[in-house]
C-alpha cells in the first residue's frame, strides 16, 4: 500500500476540501473518500487505488440517518447496509431494497459497508484489481477479459471494456427510481441513478460513474411509488455468502384490479457494466397477466440484447430464470 495523508472533516464542505485540495487528474492517484472502507481498502493494498490523501466521512453528522415519509425514503451516504436492511420501514415499503441490501456479503461486511460506498465499487475484473496488469481500465491498450478469462464479465452493454458493475444496491435502487444527492467543489446536484452509472463505451472509461474526484454522494432519495411494495430483489452466486452477483434481478410492479400488471421496472444486475434497464421487457409485460407464458416471453426479451463471451453463455439462462422468479414472487406479494 501506497503512503498517504489522512484528514478528517467534520462537515461536508470540508470533505470536498480535501477531496480537491492537490487532487491530481489521475482517479488512481486522487484523494479519495472512506467510510466502510470495503472497497476502498482492498483496492489500495493492491494497488489498484494509489490515492495522496484518503478523507475519513465518518465524522461528519447527518449523513447516517434513514427518513421515512409521505414523499419517500432518504437514505444517508453513510448508512450501513445493516441499518437498511434491518430497517422496519424499508422492510415493509421498500422489500426489494432490503433483500437487496440483506443479499450482500456477510453480515460483518454489512455492519461496516454503506449505501455510498456499495454504489461507488470499483469493477471486481482480475485482470482490473491484479497489479501486474495494466488493462484498458487503468490507462492500458487492452481489455484482457475480451478474449481471456472472461466467466464473470458483461454479457450485455460491454466494450471496448467487459466489466460489470458489482453492486446490489444499485439495481433495485434503479428500479425504484431513485436518485443521488452529490455536494462537490461546484456545489450540489442531484443525479437520478439512470444517469449516474456511465457505460465504458460512453463515458471515461477509467470511471463507472459521473461523479468527479472531489464530489461525494450524501444521499440517496427514492420516491413513493405504487411499485414499491411490489419489489424484490433476486441474485445467484457461487457461494452462498461472500460473493457477488453472476447476475441478479430488480423487479417492482405494480397490478390492477384485475391482477394485470399496471406499471413494471425490471433492471439486471451482474450481466453489464452498469445496472441494466430493460424497457422492451416491462412494455411487453404491462397489461398483461403474469402467467407462465408471459413471464418466459418477458425474461426473453429481457435478455436479447446479450452478447456472451467465450465463457460466459450461462449467464443469459440465468438471468432469464431471475427474471421469471422475480417477477412472479413481485406479482404475488
Amino acid at each position: 500500500m501506497k503512503a498517504f495523508e489522512w484528514t478528517n472533516p467534520s462537515t461536508v464542505n470540508e470533505a470536498v476540501k480535501m477531496l480537491a485540495i492537490g487532487a491530481p487528474g489521475d482517479i488512481d492517484e486522487a484523494p479519495r473518500p472512506i467510510a466502510g472502507g470495503q472497497d476502498l481498502l482492498t483496492t489500495m493494498k493492491d494497488y489498484t487505488s494509489r490515492p495522496v490523501r484518503v478523507v475519513n466521512l465518518k465524522n461528519i453528522r447527518g449523513l447516517d440517518r434513514i427518513t421515512l415519509n409521505a414523499r419517500g425514503l432518504t437514505i444517508g451516504a453513510l448508512v450501513t447496509l445493516s441499518e437498511l436492511e434491518e430497517h422496519a420501514g424499508v422492510r415493509k415499503s421498500f422489500p426489494g431494497l432490503a433483500e437487496a441490501a440483506h443479499s450482500i456479503a456477510t453480515p460483518q461486511i454489512r455492519n461496516l459497508g454503506t449505501v455510498g460506498g456499495n454504489l461507488c465499487q470499483r469493477p471486481r475484473c482480475w485482470y482490473f484489481r491484479l497489479e501486474e496488469v495494466n488493462c484498458l481500465k487503468k490507462g492500458g491498450s487492452e481489455c484482457y477479459a475480451a478474449n481471456g478469462e472472461n466467466k464473470y464479465n458483461a454479457i450485455i452493454g460491454g466494450g471496448p471494456s467487459y466489466i460489470v458493475h458489482p453492486s446490489d444496491l444499485a439495481p433495485m435502487l434503479l428500479a425504484l427510481g431513485a436518485s443521488a444527492t452529490v455536494v462537490g467543489a461546484t456545489g450540489k446536484r442531484v443525479i437520478p441513478l439512470d444517469k449516474f452509472f456511465t457505460l465504458p463505451s460512453e463515458g471515461n472509461i477509467r470511471r463507472e460513474n459521473v461523479l468527479k474526484n472531489e464530489e461525494i454522494i450524501t444521499e440517496i432519495t427514492v420516491p413513493a411509488s405504487a411499485v414499491a411494495a411490489r419489489s424484490t430483489y433476486l441474485k445467484f452466486k457461487e457461494r452462498e455468502s461472500l460473493d457477488f452477483a453472476l447476475a441478479s434481478a430488480a423487479v417492482a410492479v405494480q397490478l390492477a384490479a384485475n391482477q394485470t400488471v399496471r406499471d413494471a421496472r425490471i433492471v439486471l444486475g451482474g450481466v453489464a457494466p452498469i445496472p441494466w434497464r430493460v424497457p422492451a421487457a416491462e412494455k411487453f409485460v404491462t397489461g398483461k397477466s403474469l402467467t407462465p407464458d408471459v413471464l418466459a416471453e418477458t425474461a426473453k426479451i429481457a435478455l436479447a440484447d446479450a452478447k456472451p463471451l467465450e465463457k460466459n453463455a450461462y449467464k443469459v439462462p440465468l438471468a432469464q430464470t431471475l427474471v421469471r422468479r422475480a417477477l412472479a414472487k413481485a406479482g404475488t406479494v
